[in-house]
Order: C-alpha cells, then structure tokens, then sequence
C-alpha cells in the first residue's frame, strides 16, 4: 500500500504564484518550500519544490527547468465541495480571474451550486455545493 498519494503540479515559472493564491483563497498551509540556488538546473529563486494543504488535501508544486510541450487538462481536476454559497462564489471570483470558465456558475441538477474552470494557471476545478 501507499504511504501517501499527493496531487503534484508542474509550473514553468509560476509555481509560488499558484500555490499562494490558493493557499491563501482556501486557508491553507504552505508546509515548505524548497528553492534553486545559484548553479542549479532551475531559475534561481524559482520552486525546486513545495508542499502545502488546502482543506486537509496535499498537493506539491515545481518550477520545471525544462519547457514542456504541454500543460494541465480538464481531464483532472480538483473538485472542491464548498461550504456555502459565499465561499462558492469568493472561490469563482477568485480562480476564474484570468482564467477561462468551462461551465458557468449554475444548478445543473446535481448539485445546487456548480462551476467548473481553468485558473489563470491552467489549472482545472470544479466548484461545487452540495
């Protein structure tokens, strides 16, 4: 059996950015943060890696060093069962700026409250209320 399973996304520079905002919109914690010196592989200061938690959920994040030739898909997705209708709404507001929205705010019958998005990462969620 695993140890542990832990959502890890790849960034080609905005990795602090990303984990800040969603940190900070979720409450969560910034466990650490490993940055590249001078001399190694990666921009200096940029994420070799970082670890946090958002609503009791582990992620890490990178800077890649290397440019990829692709990005993060819909196809996965972080769904986030929301409190409310407020912190539904604070999060769309949120996660949507700069992003692009793939279904907008609505009830689709299953759920109440339901919107699913890119950030301005490229990163995919889906908002829900229960």
């Amino acid at each position: 059996m695993p140890r542990d399973v832990t959502t890890f996304l790849m960034f080609e520079g905005r990795a602090e950015e990303a984990m800040n905002l969603y940190v900070g919109l979720f409450q969560g914690q910034v466990v650490r943060v490993d940055k590249y010196g001078p001399g190694e592989p990666g921009k200096e200061g940029s994420i070799k890696k970082a670890d946090f938690v958002i609503a009791g959920h582990r992620l890490a994040c990178i800077d890649s060093p290397v440019p990829h030739g692709f990005t993060f898909t819909p196809a996965v997705s972080l769904f986030v069962d929301c409190v409310d209708e407020t912190e539904f709404e604070r999060a769309f507001a949120t996660l949507s700026e700069g992003g692009a929205v793939l279904m907008p705010p609505d009830n689709y019958g299953f759920s109440t409250r339901f919107a699913w998005l890119n950030d301005r990462f490229g990163v995919s969620w889906q908002l829900n209320v229960p």
